[in-house]
C-alpha cells in the first residue's frame, strides 16, 4: 500500500514536471527565447544614412556645408531624392532621353548646363500638370508662356512642346538672371514667381537665397536643384545601378511633315499616315484636341515616325 501511494506521487510529480517543460517550451519558441537567450529579429530594411560629399555645386555656386542651417537643408533634399526611388530611377532614365536636347538650347543661349536639373526639379522630366494650372516639363503658367510667345488654344498647348518650351525656359531665366543677379535667386523666382519673389527680397533686405525665410516649397527649392543634380551626376553612389543600355534613348523623328490646312480628325489623320493615335500623341503632344482646325492656317511641324 505504501508503495503504490509512492508511485502514485512519484507519477504526478512527472506529469507535472512535464506540464511546465512544455508550456516553458512553447513559450521559448514564440517569444524566440531559447534557454533565456533572447534572438534579435532581422530588420526587413536597413535605411542607412548618405555621407555629404566635400562640395555641392549648382550653376557655379557652392554651398557651405559647415553651415548647420545649409547642411540640415541640403540633407532634407538629398533623402527626399535617394529614397523615393521609383520616380528618382525613372528621372535618371528620362535623362538620358532630354538632357542632350536640353544642353544644346542651355549652350546655345550661353547659360549654365546645370540648370537642366529645373526640369528635374518642376517635372520629373514629364509633361505634368501643376494643381495651379503650371504644364509642360518646364512647368510654365499661361501669362508667361503666352508673353513669350508660345500658343495655347482648346487644340494646341505648346507648353507640352519640349523643344520650344525648353527655348522659352532659356530666355526666362536669363531674364531672371539679369534681374536678380545670381542663379540661386533666379531658380528661386522662376518657382515661386517673379512679383512675389521681388515684393520678398525687398521686404528682407536679403542679399542671398540662402538667408531668406520663403515658403515650404521655395526654401527647398534651391537646395532640391543641389541634391538632383548630385543624385543624377553621380546615380551609384547614392545607390542607383543603371546597365550602360538602360536608359531612355532620344527620340530621332524619321518622317515630319509640315501642315498648314485644318485638320479635322486627328484619328482619321493618323490612319492616313500609319501611325497609331496614341503614337501621334505621343510625339506631338502639343496637340491637345481631336482636331487642329487652324483658322490662321499656321504651319505646324508634326512627327509620324520614331
Amino acid at each position: 500500500m505504501k508503495e503504490n501511494k509512492f508511485l502514485q506521487h512519484f507519477k504526478w510529480s512527472l506529469m507535472i514536471l512535464g506540464a511546465f517543460s512544455g508550456i516553458f517550451f512553447i513559450f521559448s519558441f514564440v517569444t524566440n527565447i531559447d534557454l533565456g537567450e533572447h534572438k534579435a529579429a532581422e530588420p526587413a530594411m536597413v535605411i542607412r544614412s548618405i555621407t555629404l560629399q566635400d562640395e555641392y555645386s549648382f550653376a557655379g555656386e557652392k554651398l557651405t556645408i559647415e553651415d548647420w542651417d545649409i547642411r540640415e537643408r541640403l540633407e532634407r533634399e538629398l533623402y527626399a531624392n535617394v529614397f523615393q526611388h521609383s520616380s528618382t530611377i525613372i528621372a535618371i532614365k528620362r535623362s538620358m532621353r532630354y538632357f542632350p536636347m536640353i544642353e544644346k538650347k542651355l549652350s546655345e543661349h550661353g547659360l549654365p548646363s546645370d540648370l537642366k536639373y529645373i526640369a528635374v526639379a518642376e517635372s520629373m522630366l514629364s509633361n505634368a500638370v501643376s494643381p495651379a494650372g503650371a504644364k509642360g516639363v518646364w512647368q510654365f503658367m499661361k501669362p508667361v508662356s503666352e508673353f513669350y510667345g508660345l500658343e495655347i488654344s482648346e487644340e494646341v498647348d505648346e507648353r507640352y512642346h519640349v523643344e520650344k518650351s525648353t527655348e522659352i525656359a532659356c530666355k526666362y531665366l536669363k531674364h531672371l538672371h539679369k534681374r536678380f543677379g545670381n542663379w540661386s535667386m533666379a531658380a528661386a523666382a522662376y518657382n515661386i514667381g517673379e512679383t512675389r519673389f521681388k515684393k520678398e527680397l525687398d521686404f528682407q533686405r536679403a542679399k542671398s537665397y540662402f538667408d531668406m525665410q520663403l515658403n515650404e516649397e521655395t526654401s527647398r527649392y534651391v537646395f532640391r536643384l543641389f541634391a538632383i543634380k548630385a543624385v543624377l551626376e553621380d546615380p551609384e553612389y547614392h545607390g542607383y545601378q543603371l546597365k550602360g543600355d538602360s536608359g531612355y534613348a532620344p527620340i530621332e523623328p524619321t518622317k515630319v511633315i509640315t501642315v498648314a490646312k485644318s485638320i479635322p480628325d486627328l484619328g482619321l489623320f493618323a490612319q492616313e499616315n500609319n501611325i497609331s493615335y496614341r503614337k501621334l500623341k505621343w510625339l506631338n503632344p502639343w496637340l491637345i484636341g481631336k482636331q487642329l482646325t487652324n483658322p490662321l492656317k499656321k504651319e505646324y511641324n508634326i512627327r509620324l515616325a520614331e
